[in-house]
């Protein structure tokens, strides 16, 4: 059986944005030594999401897409045929944005995603959201697979994994940073299960401010033919502590589960959920924060 195996790379940023470069260097050539197919990043490597509600620092901590930090894990993913999605703060106008950049095995891009569901909340208020999900299909040792992303909070909107999962999404990468504690946990398994897909969510280890380590893998596969009951899709859930952590997602069972159970797009009726795209909020949603 084909296995696509993820590195979720669970670290704590550096001081400095170089130190913060090499160490992810490193660690990329640990998770090729462990046998990864692709190395996924928590949230917004280059700076460790380093974040403030100054938007002059924040600018300070953006950084190119097609600049030296981004190209030396594209050039990393060509020398060790190892797919690497890595995470940084964009220079974007008119704000920076949060992005992941996927490289694929001979060091070509193949996935630019900017976090849609900014965290308008807090410090990300200054930055710039996504305007859109994508689906590419990406080489692997074991063959192509179809991947897509969404960023930390994307996870709280089960439309973000609904849609990767119409464009064809068979694994969702999720770099993160916050608490992963049971209920956040509970909705990466939620879009897992509901969305017949794989989920790899990088977070930084424990103590990076704000953050605990916990990174996990979901297969989506909650019933297998010949066993009682449903099972749990977790494949694997890090401690607090830095290290490479991988996920080993058994891809050609996913398919067959896809084609034959009931969930995912199977027995949509989206001819009556006009509700979902009705721009109106109401009490008690209405915040004052809140961008257009």
């Amino acid at each position: 059986m084909k296995m696509i195996h993820i590195a979720l790379l669970q670290m704590l940023s550096a001081h400095t944005q170089q130190e913060n470069l090499q160490k992810g260097l490193a660690y990329c050539r640990r998770a090729k030594a462990l046998g990864a197919d692709i190395a996924l990043f928590p949230e917004m490597w280059n700076c460790g999401y380093d974040l403030t509600d100054d938007p002059a620092y924040i600018e300070s901590r953006a950084i190119p897409a097609d600049g030296a930090f981004v190209k030396a894990y594209g050039d990393l993913a060509r020398e060790l045929r190892m797919a690497i999605a890595v995470t940084f703060l964009e220079a974007y106008d008119p704000l920076p944005r949060n992005t992941v950049v996927l490289f694929d095995r001979h060091g070509k891009k193949r996935l630019h995603y900017a976090k849609v569901h900014t965290c308008d909340f807090g410090d990300e208020k200054h930055l710039t959201p996504g305007d859109g999900f994508a689906v590419t299909d990406l080489d692997t040792a074991a063959g192509p697979v179809k991947i897509g992303a969404m960023i930390c909070y994307d996870r709280e909107f089960p439309e973000s994994a609904r849609l990767l999962m119409l464009k064809g999404a068979e694994i969702i990468l999720v770099p993160n940073a916050c608490p992963m504690e049971i209920n956040r946990l509970s909705q990466l398994r939620a879009r897992a299960f509901e969305n017949m897909l794989g989920i790899a969510t990088a977070n930084y280890a424990y103590p990076q401010p704000d953050c605990n380590g916990h990174s996990s893998a979901f297969d989506g596969i909650a019933y297998r033919e010949n066993q009682p009951g449903s099972r749990d899709t977790l494949l694997i859930e890090a401690g607090e502590n830095e290290g490479v952590y991988m996920a080993s997602f058994p891809i050609d069972e996913m398919r067959a589960y896809r084609r034959t159970e009931v969930h995912g797009n199977a027995y949509r009726r989206p001819s009556l959920y006009h509700a979902l795209i009705d721009e109106e909020i109401r009490e008690p949603f209405i915040r004052r924060d809140r961008r257009d």
